[in-house]
């Protein structure tokens, strides 16, 4: 029987033909995209891939009036030019499924991998009429969690039937986070229009939570008015001992209880010493990847996940996209272990767990029906970048260590009585390593204390009091932010990252620790006032409960969907009967917004020179007369920059401050041909930075809002395209048989 399998990628793709196969697996084109051809007992495989979402949701008519409801499923090319490259995947598999008539969709298993390949599939089987229901009879569903041999050919032995729950409750997610985003961004901008601004402006089902939850924590510390208080201490060899009251917010208490302190006799009152094991850290899970990549590495949460999928497609690594903390023993783990202990780095650690038949991990609470935790797979990781190496030695040592032994960490406290108040002090030290030798990105605080006897009278070294002042509530970083949202459970693992990146991207917030924007102030105020519904937890919670329950077949499909449209009738009817006082609010924001990206005047036109940002993220400096002006500067990225308010002594242009996360502030000119950054860049200079030359910048005449690109970039591109034409027309040939299989090959290592 001819058979078609759809991967979510080219590379998993690749993994299912070289795994599934009898021999070695023909390698076959159309219209330059791979497929491939394998035997496996009677039946010939035909192996195709997706690249991510090859359909996606749109408006079916040119209805004006909100809310709109009628949205059909399309090609995705149809939609956005940025996935026009995904036409010749798609017809890839439209052209090979006319040789089939047994269809398995091998994507990721989750909700997502399930929508990609259902729709794929339907997409076939209806004759391209993605109007009708899927005949789920026609459908299998592979399910596997690492893309290793092994696992493949358990996965296609074991072929499952057709998730059908999982396929509508993502598409009811898809929908509604559709008709939720269209609807209330357009209503936004509506309301900004009508107030003679055009400007784009977005919210979503889970975006507009998420921005009240920093919007929240923005007014808190804006409205945060510090405190000075006091802590007492008493200092004896080396060790400061403090006053058991904590804080004391009245001066004339803290110099009366140290005067007391000073007058009295010190004695121990108590020594206390005790042993305590301390748990090996679970295996991880998505989150707690990110958590750990972020604290360790530096490494934004979304690049952490990009990074794991692409160790999981190089079967490196298990599914990163999961909620578990299980290492279920089903997985062999002694043969994961044994195969790490080949790798020297991890020899010495993997061989003591076997010796020691250590077998069992420690586990954390988390669970996922669809993935065990994320885990090494043992295949031999090869020509890793340095951030896939960093990662990839955080999962593998995270995971050798829930087998080792329970660290011991030994704690000591004493406390001191100067005629009647009490100071403390508390140390502690690792007595038995344990697991703590194998996971060495955590190294608990080593500390001690002075040997003291209960019962003897100390003369302190020094008694003094220490004045502080409160400190207003710490902003999220983005990695925290994802850990808050998880444990508010908003959003998805794969999709928080993303949402985030949104609210970047809209300028609603910006900085490493997340700060909200006037912009972004100003949206979260229109909405609380006018529809807080679109901000309301609760809501957004509910619905995500009743896709779960679709996915179970608890509910159904419709009845969800219908539900989501009911809410958002309500909301959009009380945007409109406001849109005038969104408006107001909006623009309002907007101006503050943009005054505080102000950093000078423009030395071409008198104009404002602001930062603004290019299409791919990327910050610059341009001028607010643009198109009429297309002066532009380029911009540390990555960094803080605040405006000096004054300009350069040499060239006139500028200055500004850059603050970057563990360096020094320091001032530069905007302009990066500034004689005083001649030395810039050379081995003895004390300041170094990447910046572009303004040369290299595409100035705003030829992309809107300036966006900054290379020149000598968009060259290259220009002549690759020219030689890649230049080839086409020249009839080159395709690579022969021989050659494809040497380069599967080489694709696999």
């Amino acid at each position: 029987m001819n058979k078609l399998i759809i991967a979510e990628k080219p590379s998993v793709a690749l993994r299912l033909a070289l795994s599934l196969g009898d021999g070695k697996p023909k390698r076959g084109y159309f219209n330059g995209v791979s497929y491939y051809e394998t035997i496996n007992g009677a039946d010939l495989l035909y192996i195709v891939a997706a690249v991510g979402h090859l359909f996606t949701l749109r408006q079916r008519d040119q209805q004006k009036e909100l809310p709109i409801f009628n949205i059909e499923w399309v090609p995705s090319y149809a939609v956005n030019q940025a996935s026009y490259f995904t036409k010749k995947y798609l017809d890839t598999i439209w052209e090979i499924s006319k040789k089939c008539h047994y269809f398995i969709n091998a994507c990721d298993y989750d909700i997502e991998g399930t929508v990609i390949g259902t729709n794929a599939i339907r997409y076939i089987l209806n004759n391209k009429d993605m109007a009708k229901p899927v005949d789920s009879s026609q459908i299998k569903r592979m399910r596997f969690s690492t893309t290793t041999q092994l696992d493949l050919v358990e996965a296609y032995k074991k072929v499952n039937q057709f998730d059908e729950g999982n396929f509508e409750a993502g598409e009811a997610r898809h929908m509604l986070d559709w008709m939720w985003g269209i609807n209330m961004s357009r209503a936004l901008i509506r309301a900004m229009a009508s107030s003679g601004v055009k400007k784009i402006l977005s919210v979503g089902r889970v975006q507009g939570p998420t921005l009240a939850v920093l919007a929240k924590r923005e007014l808190e510390i804006r409205d945060f008015k510090p405190r000075d208080y006091w802590k007492l201490f008493i200092k004896y060899k080396e060790a400061d001992f403090e006053n058991r009251r904590g804080a004391i917010f009245e001066e004339q208490e803290a110099d009366e209880l140290l005067e007391k302190t000073r007058k009295a006799q010190t004695k121990v009152k108590l020594v206390e010493a005790k042993d305590s094991d301390m748990r090996p850290y679970p295996p991880f899970d998505l989150t707690s990847m990110q958590l750990e990549a972020s604290r360790v590495f530096g490494i934004d949460p979304s690049r952490t996940l990009a990074i794991a999928q692409a160790l999981y497609e190089r079967s490196y690594i298990s599914y990163p996209r999961t909620t578990s903390q299980k290492l279920p023993y089903t997985l062999n783990l002694p043969r994961v272990i044994k195969a790490l202990s080949a790798v020297d780095k991890y020899k010495e650690h993997a061989d003591r767990l076997i010796k020691e038949n250590r077998y069992k991990p420690a586990e954390g609470l988390k669970e996922d029906e669809a993935h065990p935790a994320i885990y090494p797979t043992g295949e031999l990781a090869k020509k890793l970048s340095a951030e896939e190496e960093k990662i990839y030695d955080l999962v593998v040592r995270r995971f050798l260590a829930c087998f080792a032994e329970w660290a011991t960490i030994e704690s000591k406290k004493i406390i001191l009585d100067a005629g009647g108040e009490e100071y403390e002090a508390t140390a502690s030290k690792v007595k038995k390593a344990g697991w703590l030798e194998f996971y060495t990105y955590y190294k608990p605080r080593n500390s001690t204390l002075p040997e003291m006897q209960l019962g003897t009278v100390v003369t302190p070294d020094d008694t003094f009091s220490k004045k502080l002042v409160t400190e207003p509530p710490k902003r999220y970083s983005k990695a925290s932010l994802i850990a808050l949202l998880e444990k508010k459970d908003l959003g998805t693992k794969a999709t928080r990252a993303q949402i985030i990146d949104t609210l970047f991207k809209r300028e609603y917030i910006k900085g490493s620790r997340i700060e909200v924007t006037g912009l972004g102030m100003s949206v979260y105020n229109a909405l609380s006032q006018y529809c807080g519904e679109i901000l309301d937890e609760e809501l957004t919670r509910k619905l995500e409960d009743d896709m779960d329950k679709i996915s179970k077949g608890a509910i159904k499909e419709a009845e969800v969907l219908n539900e989501g449209k009911e809410m958002l009738t309500k909301i959009i009817t009380d945007f409109k009967q406001n849109e005038k006082g969104i408006g107001e609010e909006l623009q309002k924001g907007l101006k503050e917004f943009q005054d505080s990206n102000i950093l000078g005047v423009c030395s071409k036109c008198g104009g404002n020179l602001a930062i603004k940002r290019s299409k791919t993220g990327k910050s610059f400096v341009g001028c607010s007369n643009w198109p009429n002006c297309n002066n532009t500067y380029p911009l540390p990225q990555y960094a803080g920059i605040v405006p000096i308010g004054k300009a350069c002594e040499v060239c006139k242009t500028p200055r500004i401050k850059v603050f970057r996360k563990g360096r020094r502030p320091f001032d530069m000119c905007l302009d990066p041909n500034c004689p005083t950054k001649k030395d810039w860049g050379k081995p003895d200079s004390n300041e170094k930075i990447e910046v572009k030359k303004a040369s290299e910048i595409k100035t705003a005449d030829k992309v809107q809002a300036g966006t900054a690109v290379s020149s000598q970039a968009g060259q290259q591109r220009k002549s690759a395209k020219k030689a890649g034409r230049s080839r086409k027309s020249a009839g080159a040939k395709k690579p022969q048989a021989k050659n494809r299989k040497k380069k599967a090959e080489e694709e696999v290592e």
